[in-house]
């Protein structure tokens, strides 16, 4: 059986505590009014997506005939 690398774990663990101290950090630095939603809302609540018919301009689909 193979013996545990307790340095590998430790290793591990500081990072997970650093890793989570700069999230607490930057959440720290956005302020209590933000929600970590984007910067810019949309007016339609479309975001911008092209959605499934990969049409960007957001007018309907031509339809063929």
């Amino acid at each position: 059986m193979a013996t545990p690398n307790y340095s590998y774990e430790k290793r591990q663990r500081e990072l997970a505590k650093k890793r989570k101290a700069e999230e607490k950090k930057q959440k720290k630095d956005r302020g209590p009014d933000d929600n970590g939603s984007s910067d810019i809302p949309a007016a339609d609540g479309n975001a911008g997506s092209a959605g499934a018919g990969g049409n960007p301009t957001g007018a309907p689909p031509a339809t063929p005939g």
